[in-house]
């Protein structure tokens, strides 16, 4: 019994042994690997120069620079009717016209009352100088025949407000009017709007009233056409601040020679204060905590944090102003599992930075 505890006892100090020899032997260096973090896989972009604008948007709506409701000023049976709606029409056109028999007869009466006002006026001035007629009667005469000329002229507007004309060039909205419908003074026909040059109207927060300047670009898009940018400038401001919402009407033109863009449509408007060329970096590298903002850097294989203050954005990009420099190596992918001084392993990659659609410049 006693030999096989023996035995079992010279195999254990065997194992221990073999253990000991096998730990001796292992390399320092690896250990050292296995207590080393492993490296985050990040892409880095380089900053680049690019043309920025600080901009102020807006919401803004658009008003045609002519627009009226036109209506009738007297009351008659339409015999005449050139709406159509949508269509283009020039000052002066004739787009209703009333029944004007009788303000054209009630002129040919006022007419033969002035010819014969006059004749009278004309003898009795040959007569008085012969001291036919007094003077008076000279003076009564030529009165009735300026009260005719003034009822003549009414008479003239009276039959010309039966025809209704475009009072500037522009398009014709819609209209329910039929020819022979009998109209009462008053009757809205139709809408008449200037649709090649359109108002743009929206406000300027106060803070930027001392940047603002006539003649400055503004840009502006529509959810209607979502792929477009309309372009026009600043062409006036108000004259006081609204002192509830603390802000500066101002009123920009946009060209229209289409026509697709209307009236009362709601728009985002976009002012420019002033272009510059200026530092940017991809808007998904700047981390914020707080009302801090940073980026990281890749050096020697090792993620080092930069404050940084930004500027003015654009779609997918953000102006940096203080902090960065051209030849860092930004990192714009896996910067949120990074601490400053954490190891690093930079990959390429095309698609780390998003596609933008469009190159213009948001307001900061």
């Amino acid at each position: 019994m006693w030999k096989q505890w023996l035995v079992a006892l010279v195999l254990v100090g065997v194992v221990v042994a073999g253990a000991g020899v096998y730990l001796s032997l292992e390399d320092p260096a690896d250990a050292e690997a296995e207590d080393e973090p492993t490296a985050s896989t990040v892409n880095i972009s380089a900053p680049e120069m690019r043309r920025v604008r600080d901009e102020v948007s807006a919401v803004a709506n658009l008003n045609a620079m002519d627009a009226v409701a036109l209506t009738t000023e007297v009351s008659g049976r339409v015999v005449e009717l050139n709406l159509q709606t949508g269509r283009k029409v020039q000052q002066g056109d004739v787009l209703v016209r009333l029944d004007d028999r009788q303000a054209t007869a009630d002129l040919a009466v006022i007419e033969a009352q002035l010819a014969d006002a006059r004749r009278q006026y004309d003898r009795a001035r040959s007569l008085r100088a012969n001291n036919s007629v007094s003077q008076s009667q000279v003076d009564e005469l030529r009165t009735a025949v300026d009260v005719a000329i003034a009822q003549r002229e009414a008479a003239r507007v009276r039959l010309q407000n039966h025809r209704i004309e475009a009072p500037f060039s522009g398009v014709v909205g819609l209209s329910d009017i039929s020819v022979g419908a009998y109209l009462q003074a008053g009757t809205v026909i139709t809408t008449l709007d200037s649709t090649d040059q359109l108002e743009l109207n929206f406000a300027v927060p106060e803070r930027f009233v001392g940047q603002v300047q006539l003649g400055q670009p503004v840009r502006a898009t529509s959810p209607a056409f979502p792929d477009e940018i309309f372009e026009g400038e600043l062409v006036e401001l108000a004259t006081r601040i609204s002192e509830l919402s603390r802000t500066l009407a101002v009123r920009a033109l946009i060209d229209n020679p289409d026509g697709r863009l209307r009236p009362g449509q709601f728009m985002s408007a976009s002012l420019t204060l002033q272009e510059r060329e200026g530092l940017v970096v991809p808007e998904q590298a700047v981390m914020l905590r707080g009302d801090q903002k940073y980026v990281f850097v890749a050096e020697d294989g090792q993620a080092r944090r930069v404050s940084v203050k930004t500027g003015s954005r654009l779609p997918g990009w953000v102006e940096v102003t203080d902090g960065l420099t051209m030849e860092d190596a930004v990192i714009i992918t896996g910067q949120d599992r990074l601490s400053s001084g954490n190891r690093v392993r930079v990959i390429e990659s095309d698609r780390a930075i998003p596609e933008n659609r469009f190159d213009s410049v948001q307001g900061s």
